[in-house]
């Protein structure tokens, strides 16, 4: 027997368990130069390719030197004495041989790696002359080195390691296998490769002297034997498991392998490391008052290890030190065993159940639950590991700039808890006041209640919820993330994404989700449209229209069309169709690209200008994007203010910013009742503080007249907020701050006077902090009311030229670089634009606004 001699220090390479001992064995074949077996592919070509030398296989140390190729004459293998309780095989066997009978079929139907066929047997022989007869069976002890799923060992295992993959490292290497990278293990190691059969030897204290290798059928490859020392099969690995590693002064964490698949900070002999991340670290002193959705701090110098190992594993340190698995178990959460401490493993099945007070029922809401250590614990059907990338959320998941983790439940789940204490935080949209709770789990725990109470009552007002803009969800986890985070309508938006299609096969022009007349409950809705698209003269969303799909959904080419792909559209083409058909045309994420959406507000062929989140809690609604919308409110194009996320990833929850829209009074809710109040601009858009706004007692999207001499209005006001703490409510008026006055966080009413002389918009705005930020943000604002007052026109000059230059710049793009359409198509779009642009022009020289021209709308009236 020969000692186990392979590094374990050198951490460019897998580390080796000290509890087995490799047997030297003198085979037939040099494994890399193999002679003699031209007619014998599994030899010639497949042998060259195993591992050879000193190899760590699943952490299990091998010396291979010379293999032995068993075909027809038995290989008589000397071995130095040697006891073990246990003799580990790495082998394996060339391909089947399967025959059809006379009718064609295989018969008896063994399988492909025909189960118990006997292809060699080992013959052990003791010191005192007692042997032990082994037979080697396909699917038993040995498996084809080709073979991988659905054809696995049934008490062998591959030779290799699972392989754990990582977000943001593997997947840039193979992008074409992003689908496969999201089982985030590599289960089979990649083929050719031998396979490993443990023998538990039944007399461990007399030493083996030989191995006498016999061939059946087939040929076998023997590259090595070990001698194992563990008290339990070798080969066998335990549960999940976690611990808490601190490392080094100075050292951050690393939350990707190298290109071996090794972990910087940590390696596991006879396990696997499954992922390293930082630690996300709560203050669970204060978890009753913090805040929905506040972030936890990063402690970058440590780290949560999620592993799985054989009992008698070790953790292996850079520098050599290894730390016995079973030692790290023994310490409790909280407590210290050196620089690594264990996490309670999360092993109690409890039924977490949701009730709205009033109301024993189930709601859907959103969830979060973390353990003494801030391990993230999520129902057993949910994501352990959050992917918060771009169309890579196939689950109900939500993770707050990829460091707050949630998931959506519809009201009831399962979840594996530790034993103490659990930290739950529960949430329903901006009405209900979030929960945070703590629950000290026992091993006798079986369900966890929690009640939740809606304080606001927007929604029996007349006003609903809706968010303008999500995509890749599929209409059942739309319709359960958007009740969980009380939206009312979500707006599921088919595109197009080069050559990629999402969501063409959900949307049919009719069927709206959720609606009474389809079996749901009238009160939670998704309707899928459209988001067309062209990337140099922008975006357009087109909402709840009826018939076929309005297609090309995108042109113009890369990146949001195919390449070679003509702009034959303009988005006004697309916004009229969508109105032909009885939808809502919705600007997204306005201004962004700042383009033709200028023509389309021009021709009023928008319903609503999109505010949009980007996903971030404490943005608030962008500063830029108002002053973009203010430009065209100044000029008298009157449209809504509407919320949508533009949902695209985990990384973004439905409704994070939202639309509330009033229905008429006295009318029931359905999804053709909110597109009504849409199109009057009923609405305001939040991050969560909700308003009722009235000038003279009209509400947004009204109009009121005033005579030549104008006059004084009453702006009244209520506010309220159980989510965002709300500062400050400002009247805007044309676009400056007219009025404003501090307000409590959770509530406040009041009103303003103003005296206006000359046509004017008012909208309310409202600005909020959270306690742990330093900057206010905008968190909500309203449609505007508009006044007329006879003898004046809304026009400001910077306003009107800049919304000019806009459509000559999309004219531009046309005429020069715009891949050309066919001849009839390019001359229609140019005569809409400019259409576009006389309307806005003959206004200007109407009120007396000099304005520059390029080349393409240059006319004579400035050369005189």
């Amino acid at each position: 027997m020969e000692s186990n001699n392979l590094k374990t220090k050198d951490r460019s390479g897998p580390v080796v368990s000290a509890l087995f001992a490799p047997v030297s064995i003198s085979g037939n074949t040099n494994p890399r130069r193999p002679r003699g077996y031209d007619q014998n592919a599994l030899v010639k070509e497949v042998l060259p390719a195993l591992p050879a030398g000193n190899i760590s296989a699943r952490g299990i140390p091998f010396h291979i030197r010379k293999v032995v190729v068993l075909q027809d004459t038995p290989v008589l293998l000397r071995t130095k004495p040697f006891c073990a309780p246990w003799i580990i095989f790495l082998h394996t066997v060339g391909s089947a041989e399967k025959t059809p009978d006379a009718d064609g079929f295989f018969r008896p139907a063994r399988g492909p790696e025909p189960l118990n066929e006997q292809v060699a047997e080992y013959v052990l022989e003791f010191a005192d002359g007692r042997k032990v007869v082994i037979p080697i069976r396909r699917r038993r002890e040995i498996v084809h080195v080709h073979c991988g799923w659905p054809i696995e060992g049934l008490e062998c295992v591959p030779g290799t390691k699972p392989r754990t993959l990582t977000f943001d490292a593997d997947q840039m290497v193979s992008p074409q296998n992003w689908g496969w990278h999201q089982t985030r293990a590599n289960s089979s190691g990649n083929p050719p490769q031998y396979w490993m059969w443990a023998w538990q030897n039944p007399f461990p204290a007399r030493q083996i002297t030989s191995i006498l290798v016999r061939p059946i059928k087939g040929t076998v490859l023997l590259g090595g034997i070990t001698a194992g020392y563990t008290s339990s099969h070798p080969l066998r690995w335990g549960t999940r498991q976690k611990a808490i590693l601190r490392l080094p002064k100075g050292e951050k964490a690393i939350e990707h392998t190298d290109t071996d698949g090794n972990w910087k900070h940590l390696q596991l002999d006879l396990g696997q490391v499954i992922e390293i991340v930082p630690r996300r670290k709560y203050d669970n002193s204060k978890w009753k008052t913090w805040a929905n959705n506040q972030l936890p701090d990063v402690k970058w110098n440590e780290v949560i290890v999620e592993y799985t190992c054989h009992a008698e594993a070790c953790f292996h340190l850079p520098g050599g030190e290894r730390i016995p698995v079973a030692s790290v178990r023994k310490y409790a959460s909280g407590r210290k065993a050196g620089i690594i401490r264990a996490v309670q493993p999360a092993d109690t099945m409890v039924t977490v159940r949701v009730v709205e007070r009033g109301n024993r029922k189930p709601v859907p809401v959103k969830l979060h639950i973390h353990g003494e250590s801030d391990e993230y614990l999520p129902p057993v059907d949910r994501h352990r590991h959050i992917n918060p990338y771009w169309f890579q959320d196939y689950s109900a998941d939500f993770s707050h700039l990829a460091t707050h983790h949630c998931t959506y439940i519809p009201g009831e789940t399962r979840v594996l808890l530790p034993q103490g204490r659990v930290y739950v935080e529960v949430s329903r949209g901006f009405e209900i006041r979030p929960v945070h709770r703590i629950f000290r789990v026992t091993r006798a725990t079986r369900e966890i209640a929690i009640e939740i109470d809606r304080v606001l009552h927007w929604r029996n007002r007349g006003w609903v919820t809706a968010d303008t803009h999500v995509h890749f969800l599929s209409p059942q986890t739309a319709m359960l993330e958007g009740s969980a985070e009380g939206v009312n309508v979500v707006n599921l938006l088919a595109s197009q994404w080069g050559e990629l299609m999402t969501n063409v096969g959900d949307f049919d022009g009719r069927t709206t989700h959720g609606s009474i007349d389809t079996g749901g409950d009238g009160e939670y809705l998704v309707r899928v449209g459209t988001e067309n698209r062209q990337g140099v003269l922008g975006h357009i969303s087109l909402l709840g229209y009826n018939g076929r799909i309005i297609a090309p959904m995108t042109t113009g080419g890369p990146p949001e069309s195919a390449l070679g792909d003509p702009v034959n559209c303009l988005l006004a083409d697309w916004a009229r169709q969508c109105r032909k058909q009885k939808g809502v045309v919705v600007l997204p994420h306005h201004p962004r690209p700042r383009a033709e959406s200028a023509a389309v507000l021009v021709g009023g062929l928008a319903d609503g200008v999109e505010m949009t989140s980007g996903g971030n809690l404490y943005w608030g609604i962008d500063p830029y994007s108002l002053s973009d919308w203010y430009r065209f409110l100044n000029c008298g194009y009157m449209t809504a203010a509407v919320g949508g996320t533009d949902k695209m990833s985990a990384g973004t929850a439905v409704g994070t910013v939202r639309t509330y829209a009033l229905l008429d009074r006295h009318q029931p809710f359905t999804y053709e009742t909110w597109k009504a109040a849409i199109r009057k601009g009923r609405t305001f858009v939040t991050y969560g503080p909700l308003m009722e706004f009235t000038i003279d007692g009209k509400m947004p999207g009204s109009r009121i007249t005033m005579r030549h001499n104008g006059g004084t209005v009453d702006v009244t006001w209520e506010l309220a907020s159980v989510t965002v703490p709300m500062t400050r409510v400002e009247l805007m008026v044309n676009g400056e701050t007219r009025a404003s006055k501090t307000v409590s966080p959770d509530h406040a009413a009041g009103s303003f006077t103003v005296r206006l002389d000359r046509s004017s918009w008012l909208a309310l705005l409202i600005r909020g902090r959270y306690r742990f930020m330093d900057r206010e943000m905008i968190a909500a604002h309203s449609s505007p009311v508009v006044v007329e007052v006879a003898g004046t026109e809304f026009g400001a000059a910077a306003d009107m030229l800049t919304i000019l230059e806009q459509i000559e710049g999309s004219l531009a793009f046309l005429d020069t670089v715009g891949t050309r359409a066919a001849t009839a198509d390019y001359r229609r779009m140019r005569m809409q634009l400019i259409a576009a642009h006389r309307s806005l022009h003959n206004r200007m020289h109407r009120m007396g606004f000099d304005h520059g021209h390029g080349p393409a709308t240059d006319h004579a009236e400035h050369h005189r």
